[in-house]
């Protein structure tokens, strides 16, 4: 396929290509609201907006940072799967805006009402699923139709978050739910990536044992992990949902053996990819336990939403900010560290936030150990982000 001409654009580099503001904004996003959260957590600073502060701290992880994060993946990939020109300029500025706008509502800076609110938030995933679609039907790429439903899902579980905080003054299921859906585009997205990274990678060196092929295995995970976590969503306890969620971290475990991603310590760049990949079977089966009573449920909680989509967000930010702006696509030590921070914050979250480390809690280091990766992230991606690219990408 013959790729779209990007010369042509002369205006910010920053608004040159869909990945540029989205991964951007979500980096200091991440770094802003886990801050907020915790100074939220301790009664040092009171949130508005139509959440409780725990549903907010949710609901902006999610819907907040995720939904960037996937709109400037979206908007990278899809031009390379139709030949079509990128979003650029205006139509993103407006969509960043958008977005923003969407994150100050949430928070109640606006003064809004829960309803307006619902409808300025909803609009930025309303805005993605709409323009996606058009691009991949103008670009007749049926095959790559499919990736709109899970964005639509989380369209619709972002209006679901809503109304059930309006009419409950929580949001139990929209939290699921929410996760649940980004940890199955998690699941098909990393089942394509991590693959196909690892195979080109492994061939110019020792191709002896390469990844498996894409199979029937595959669409058996997903559908076998999308179900344990819609039910898991509507009913987290009891054995049934336990048994689901148990045979689709197994499902994933195995999945991800075939990846061969032990052969990949010489490259971090891909092997955080693999690590971040293996917090979700991990993450699946804590809360498994959780459903029996076994763990507490912030346990797989946690693992899904710091490690597997933490990780696999920053890893994916990297090696995409990387290559499409003409950089090699080596971590190095920096990057290496922030992605480490980022796992090492799910592993202390999980098992020792009630610890205390010289006067500091568990849940403090966690929190500024996500901070600290992002921020290092920030200050070395963040330039490659706002200007030229090296080469075109």
């Amino acid at each position: 396929m013959t790729r779209p001409n990007r010369n042509s654009y002369d205006g910010p580099a920053l608004f040159s290509y869909g990945f540029r503001p989205f991964f951007l904004a979500a980096s200091l996003f991440a770094i802003a609201a886990i801050l907020i959260w915790m100074l939220a957590l301790e009664g040092e600073l009171a949130l508005g907006g139509p959440f409780s502060p725990s549903d907010w701290h949710s609901h902006e992880m999610l819907f907040g940072y995720a939904s960037a994060v996937i709109a400037g993946f979206l908007f990278t990939a899809i031009p390379n799967w139709t030949g079509r020109m990128p979003k650029q300029g205006r139509p993103l500025v407006l969509l960043l805006v958008l977005w923003i706008a969407g994150r100050l509502a949430c928070a109640g800076l606006f003064g809004l009402g829960a309803v307006p609110v619902m409808l300025l938030d909803s609009g930025f995933l309303a805005a993605i699923v709409a323009m996606v679609i058009v691009e991949i039907i103008a670009g007749r790429n049926w095959r790559n139709l499919m990736v709109v439903v899970p964005v639509l899902l989380l369209f619709v579980a972002n209006l679901g978050f809503h109304l059930e905080a309006l009419a409950f003054g929580g949001a139990d299921i929209g939290r699921r739910l929410g996760l649940a859906v980004v940890i199955f585009l998690v699941t098909l997205i990393g089942g394509r990536i991590i693959p196909s990274f690892t195979r080109n990678w492994l061939v110019k060196r020792n191709p002896a044992h390469l990844p498996a092929s894409a199979s029937r295995f595959d669409a058996m995970c997903l559908v076998v992990g999308g179900a344990a976590l819609l039910t898991w969503s509507f009913l987290p306890e009891g054995g049934p949902t336990g048994g689901l969620l148990i045979a689709a971290a197994a499902l994933h475990f195995i999945r991800l053996s075939r990846w061969q991603g032990a052969r990949t310590g010489a490259s971090p760049l891909l092997l955080i990819l693999h690590i971040a990949y293996g917090f979700v079977p991990l993450g699946l089966a804590a809360t498994a336990a959780a459903s029996v009573d076994l763990l507490p449920a912030a346990t797989g909680v946690h693992l899904l939403g710091i490690g597997a989509i933490g990780g696999m967000t920053i890893s994916v930010m990297m090696r995409a900010s990387l290559g499409h702006t003409g950089h090699a696509l080596v971590a190095g030590p920096v990057l290496t560290a922030a992605a480490a921070m980022v796992f090492l914050a799910a592993l202390i979250r999980v098992l020792a936030p009630d610890m205390s480390f010289s006067g500091v809690s568990g849940l403090w280091i966690a929190a500024l150990l996500w901070a600290a990766g992002f921020s290092v992230f920030a200050l070395r991606i963040g330039p490659y982000l706002a200007r030229t690219s090296r080469k075109p990408t």
